[in-house]
């Protein structure tokens, strides 16, 4: 297995989050700038009741219905004692749902620490989805490569080359063809689960190809908006690679590769290139083929259990 290309971590403020989800900043407001590094949130519950053993501070905390009930039904030293305990833990900040009100003895804390006491109007299962998906989105661990990304009869594709070997007009054979660009030349690769990544552009090249000798085409103008998509599960990596050297490659598909992009093993294939060659045609079949193996259907197993069977074993 192989890692490719430039790795990198992101994180947001929470002025970010406020921005992106509009949320009110209620006190701590000189600690918008903090940074979230954590893509997970927690509900604190336990540690009002004064057990903070294994709270995970470095989390969101997010304040429900049940969450602010409770503290309301605790006598005003109860409260001020739990709550300062929790505030000084010093998390990123805290997000209080359903609009609740009456928080005068959490704003008198967080003003305190300088922590972000955020409110919003959304229910808590609402928002905290949003939330999930939010962050599993931004600060999942990216990869950036060159090449490009494409999704093909719905198998999302990284194809990789040597520079010149004609990465993107094979992307745009296949554009003609009805399929998808995501990306052509930085393509961005996330992880958003132990075993899921996803392919994605980088701002600047969305919805851009680069063909040498005509510069830059958007292809959505010249092709329309299903020439194009945001992103793309990563399912299959496509190396293209010069014929002369074939020999290298194996003739009946025997040898499974694989590539490991950020710890998440992927299917890989090399196309040997020459004038003459469809590629485009090839990479549909690739990926038509790898379909059917998900599925559980080889053709080189039923290839090998003919032979077997007319050698009568």
């Amino acid at each position: 297995m192989q890692r490719h290309g430039g790795l990198f971590l992101k994180t947001i403020t929470v002025s970010d989050l406020a921005e992106q989800f509009r949320l009110e900043i209620i006190a701590g407001a000189p600690g918008v700038n903090t940074t979230i590094e954590s893509e997970d949130i927690h509900r604190p519950g336990l540690e009002f009741t004064g057990y903070l053993d294994y709270f995970p501070k470095e989390r969101i905390q997010i304040l429900g219905r049940q969450e602010i009930t409770y503290l309301h039904s605790l006598t005003a030293q109860q409260r001020d004692q739990r709550i300062g305990a929790v505030v000084a833990m010093k998390p990123p900040c805290f997000v209080i749902t359903h609009g609740q009100e009456g928080l005068d003895y959490f704003t008198l804390h967080c003003n305190r620490h300088s922590i972000p006491l955020l409110r919003t109007g959304q229910k808590s299962t609402n928002f905290i989805s949003r939330l999930n998906n939010f962050l599993q989105l931004v600060l999942a661990e990216e990869q950036s490569l060159h090449a490009v990304c494409m999704n093909i009869f719905g198998v999302g594709i990284i194809l990789r080359g040597a520079s010149g070997i004609g990465k993107s007009e094979v992307a745009l054979a296949l554009i003609e063809r009805g399929h998808r660009l995501v990306s052509d030349d930085i393509v961005i690769i996330k992880k958003i689960g132990p075993q899921s990544i996803i392919g994605t552009h980088n701002v600047n090249n969305r919805e851009l190809l680069q063909l040498r000798g005509i510069g830059f085409i958007d292809v959505t103008r010249l092709y329309g908006s299903g020439a194009y998509q945001e992103e793309t599960s990563i399912n299959l990596d496509i190396f293209l690679t010069p014929w002369d050297d074939y020999a290298n490659t194996e003739l009946l598909g025997i040898e499974d590769k694989v590539i490991e992009y950020l710890g998440v093993p992927v299917p890989q294939i090399d196309i040997p290139v020459r004038p003459g060659r469809d590629i485009a045609a090839l990479i549909e079949v690739a990926c038509k083929n790898w379909r059917l193996k998900s599925q559980g259907y080889d053709a080189l197993e039923v290839f090998e259990k003919r032979i077997l069977e007319s050698q009568g074993k």
